[in-house]
């Protein structure tokens, strides 16, 4: 796995839509939640186990999405996920919602790694990092 290919495929469900059927634009948020959690458990590091195994968390500090065209019920999407920064206790994001060849939304999302106690600030663990880091 590198650090630009992974994306996870996913279906609009009438939960994620308004009245008209278009996706309700907060939802693209939790699509690129989805494909983070998925991207992690795809390194090895499911939530959970990172939580269990190192005290470590990540939480959202910041969001920057641009919405491009609408996503409606029971369409495919494929979201993505690229690092675009990693630091010591940071992660910039680079996702995008993707139906067919048709960019729908792309945000800028930047996770930070905070104690699962306390929600301190931490370093994110030498083993994710290592692997980060020999990813091109």
């Amino acid at each position: 796995m590198t650090r630009t290919d992974f994306f996870h495929t996913l279906r609009v469900y009438w939960e994620d839509t308004d009245a008209g059927g278009v996706v309700f634009f907060a939802n693209y948020l939790k699509f690129f939640e989805r494909a983070r959690t998925e991207w992690l458990r795809a390194m090895g590091f499911g939530q959970e186990r990172l939580r269990t195994d190192t005290g470590a968390i990540f939480v959202v500090a910041d969001t920057s999405v641009r919405y491009f065209r609408p996503a409606r019920l029971d369409d495919e999407l494929k979201v993505t996920v690229q690092v675009t920064e990693a630091g010591r206790a940071s992660l910039t994001l680079a996702q995008q919602a993707w139906r067919g060849d048709a960019l729908l939304a792309q945000g800028s999302i930047r996770i930070g790694c905070v104690d699962a106690g306390t929600f301190k600030p931490r370093r994110i663990p030498n083993e994710l990092l290592s692997i980060l880091e020999a990813c091109p």
